[in-house]
């Protein structure tokens, strides 16, 4: 039957800069999943699944965005999909990942640990409990000027072309899918593909998959556009195979406040989170599906590659988790309003897993 996009909010706390510069806060949480917006000539309130204030911890974010379920219909064999979206720095990347600085000389804090390496730790756990023999593997992948890279690949990424079948839908041809595990092994190879980005190139899209029974892929996401990514099944794969993917798209704001210069700077911002500037095919796409099903027209989704990969996650069979991050200052209103408006079409898109 129809299920609707789980969408849930996270407020960021103030930044020091924020504090000292006499920001105000203009976002304020009511409780049961709302939060009212307060600034000069802009009063609004916005409800979503559940929201998490600048106090919520990472496993509160787990455990109350229904990350634990998802992992468990992942193995179950559904396809699965987490968005992570909004301004730069409004903490998309640290929710999913945690903090970015980790390394091996270095691991973050386990209560810092993002959604990522918490599913992983759950689908482990899961597959090892339910006594099922799953073979585990992932794959990462980015969106850049509508060219697919695989960031697990040795040497320098180069571009994957896109296929289609009537079986798998839209997949990235050639893609590396790296068996795992364990925890370790998984963790390994999310530091490898985010390795570039931390060190500032700035990916302009990453996805991460991750695989429930079956051949099932998994693949780890990184800050920018990202696509969510299906393996094709090779011919000895088990008839179930779930996947769950992490998609960590690109921020929405104007360069010239990101503070951003060189290369990342002249990379423009492929995400769907403001759809009049940021990514206009997936922002059409969203606002085509939140409408009653015999209202809708064709969606695009061939317009870019992105929405290509995306389809199934939008408006086909998978189930969505949808993550908005946003800051609660008064300067970041403009973007913060989009952040939440987009949001809150996306709440009105139903998928039949």
């Amino acid at each position: 039957r129809d299920t609707r996009l789980r969408v849930v909010l996270r407020v960021r706390p103030l930044t020091c800069t924020e504090t000292r510069r006499g920001d105000r806060r203009v976002v304020h949480s009511l409780g049961d999943g709302t939060v009212h917006v307060s600034a000069a000539r802009h009063d609004a309130t916005f409800g979503f699944s559940a929201v998490f204030d600048a106090g919520a911890s990472q496993e509160a974010v787990f455990e109350g965005s229904g990350m634990r379920q998802l992992v468990e219909l992942a193995i179950d064999g559904f396809s699965c999909t987490v968005f992570a979206f909004g301004q730069t720095g409004s903490g998309k990347t640290y929710t999913l990942m945690g903090p970015l600085a980790q390394r091996e000389t270095r691991p973050a804090a386990p209560g810092l640990l993002g959604l990522m390496q918490r599913s992983f730790a759950c689908l482990l756990e899961q597959s090892q409990s339910r006594g099922s023999d799953l073979a585990l593997s992932a794959s990462y992948l980015e969106i850049y000027n509508e060219q697919v890279r695989d960031l697990l690949s040795p040497g320098p990424p180069c571009a994957l072309p896109l296929r289609w079948s009537k079986t798998c839908g839209f997949y990235v041809e050639n893609q590396l899918s790296v068996d795992f595990e364990s925890l370790e092994a998984i963790a390994d190879l999310l530091l490898q593909g985010a390795e570039p980005w931390a060190q500032g190139c700035g990916h302009a899209g990453t996805c991460l998959e991750g695989a429930g029974p079956g051949v099932g892929t998994l693949s780890p996401p990184q800050s920018s556009s990202l696509p969510a990514m299906r393996v094709p099944q090779p011919s000895a794969c088990p008839s179930k195979q779930g996947t769950l993917c992490f998609v960590d798209l690109a921020g929405s704001e104007r360069v010239k406040e990101t503070g951003s210069s060189g290369e990342l700077s002249a990379r423009p911002s492929q995400s769907p989170v403001a759809p009049s500037a940021a990514c206009p095919p997936a922002g059409h796409c969203i606002s085509l599906l939140a409408k009653p099903r015999g209202k809708r027209m064709h969606i695009p989704y061939r317009d870019s590659k992105l929405t290509r990969l995306l389809a199934r996650s939008l408006g086909g069979s998978g189930i969505t988790l949808m993550v908005a991050c946003i800051s609660p200052s008064s300067r970041c209103l403009s973007e913060t309003l989009s952040t939440l408006h987009y949001a809150s079409r996306a709440r009105r898109v139903t998928t039949r897993p």
